[in-house]
C-alpha cells in the first residue's frame, strides 16, 4: 500500500507542479487545458503505477472532479488563495490515500514490481524535493501574494529595482538548501543559512517598515515550508524503512 501511496504522490506531484507551466494554471478554466492536465495526470500515473490502467484512470477522474469544483466553482478572488490551495492539495492527497487503501497491490502487478525497493528511497526523496521547491513557491507566492499586490498598488515594491524572478529562485534555492541540509543530517546549517539570509537581506529590510515586514514573512514561511517538507520526506523514509 506504501509503495502505491509513493508511486501516486510521485506523478501527481509531477503533474501538477513540474509538468504544468504558468500558462495551463493561468488558463485552466478554459476546457482544453484543464483536459489536458487531465490527460498528462493519467499519463504520469500510469507509468508511475507500472501500467494499470484501471487505477490510473480512476485517479484522473477524482483529479478532474477536485480540479473542476475548484476552477468553476470558487469565485476568483478566493481561487487563487493559500487556503484554496491548501484544501485542494488536501482533496488530492486524500484520494491518493484512498486509492492506495483500494488497490494496495496495483504497482506489483505492473512493470516496476521488480525494482520497488532500490527505487523507493530515490523516489520518496524526489518527492521531498519537488514538495519542498516547488510546491513551496506556489504556496509561499500564494501567502504574500496580499502584501505583494499592496506593493504594486504603491508601485514601489521591495525588489523593484532587483532582478526578474530573483525573489522566486532565492526561495526555490533557500528550499533547496533545507531539504538538503536536513536529509544529510545537518539542521543546524539551516541556522546558518538563516544569518546569511539575514545579512543579504539588510538592505532591502532597512528601505522602510513595509519593507522589512514583507522580507520577514516572506523569508519565514519559506524557512518553515522548507523545514516542514524536509522532516515529514524523513518520516516517510523512516516508514518505507520498516516497511516490508
Amino acid at each position: 500500500m506504501l509503495d502505491v501511496f509513493i508511486a501516486l504522490l510521485l506523478a501527481h506531484l509531477i503533474a501538477d507542479f513540474l509538468a504544468q507551466p504558468d500558462v495551463m494554471i493561468r488558463r485552466k478554466a478554459e476546457p482544453l487545458f484543464l483536459a489536458l492536465h487531465i490527460a498528462i495526470v493519467f499519463a504520469l500515473t500510469f507509468v508511475a503505477l507500472g501500467g494499470h490502467w484501471q487505477l490510473a484512470l480512476a485517479v484522473a477522474a477524482a483529479h478532474l472532479v477536485i480540479d473542476a469544483l475548484k476552477v468553476w466553482g470558487l469565485p476568483n478572488r478566493w481561487r487563487d488563495s493559500l487556503p484554496a490551495f491548501m484544501i485542494d492539495q488536501t482533496a488530492h492527497l486524500a484520494t491518493l490515500v484512498a486509492a492506495a487503501i483500494l488497490v494496495p497491490d496495483a504497482i506489483t502487478q505492473g512493470l516496476w514490481a521488480d525494482h520497488i525497493a532500490p527505487i523507493r528511497t530515490p523516489v520518496i526523496l524526489f518527492c521531498g524535493a519537488i514538495t519542498s521547491i516547488w510546491a513551496g513557491g506556489f504556496a509561499v507566492g500564494l501567502l504574500m501574494k496580499p502584501y505583494t499586490d499592496q506593493f504594486e498598488a504603491d508601485d514601489a515594491g521591495p525588489s523593484a529595482e532587483g532582478l526578474d524572478n530573483a525573489g522566486r529562485m532565492i526561495g526555490k534555492l533557500e528550499r533547496g538548501l533545507i531539504f538538503l541540509f536536513l536529509c544529510v543530517g545537518e539542521a543546524t546549517a539551516t541556522g546558518f543559512l538563516i544569518a546569511a539570509k539575514s545579512v543579504l537581506r539588510f538592505d532591502t529590510a532597512s528601505k522602510g517598515q513595509k519593507a522589512g515586514e514583507y522580507v520577514i514573512i516572506g523569508t519565514l514561511a519559506s524557512f518553515g515550508w522548507g523545514l516542514a517538507t524536509g522532516y515529514a520526506t524523513l518520516s516517510l523514509l523512516e516508514i518505507a524503512a520498516v516497511t516490508p
